[in-house]
């Protein structure tokens, strides 16, 4: 599974690339403490409520960026994703907490 850097990331939402997807797994509780502008909020926990429409939601061959809090369940879900047929799909590692240490100190750290 490929991976991408916060810095990457940064540089990637920054150039206001439209092109690629961004995915946050996490929960709802979560998203309120920190989240990044942008991402569609697919928590893995509500799995089966939104599933079997990710394939109509998202592009299967379009570039796939995956975000969690510290990486762990966006790996999940990257590895989920490639079984379902996409072809350009990157975890962000280190997730939203390493965004918020060496990116973005306004992020709020939990």
């Amino acid at each position: 599974m490929n991976q991408i850097s916060v810095q990457e990331l940064a540089q990637r939402l920054s150039s206001g690339d439209k092109s690629i997807q961004l995915v946050d797994v996490r929960e709802p509780q979560e998203l309120a403490i920190a989240s990044i502008e942008g991402f569609v909020n697919l928590p893995l926990s509500q799995f089966a409520e939104w599933g079997d429409e990710v394939p109509t939601i998202f592009n299967p061959q379009a570039e796939t960026l995956v975000l969690c809090h510290h990486g762990m369940r966006s790996a999940q879900m990257c590895q989920w994703l490639i079984a379902q047929g996409f072809t350009n799909v990157q975890n962000i590692s280190g997730g939203i907490d390493a965004y918020s240490v060496l990116v973005d100190h306004s992020i709020p750290q939990y």
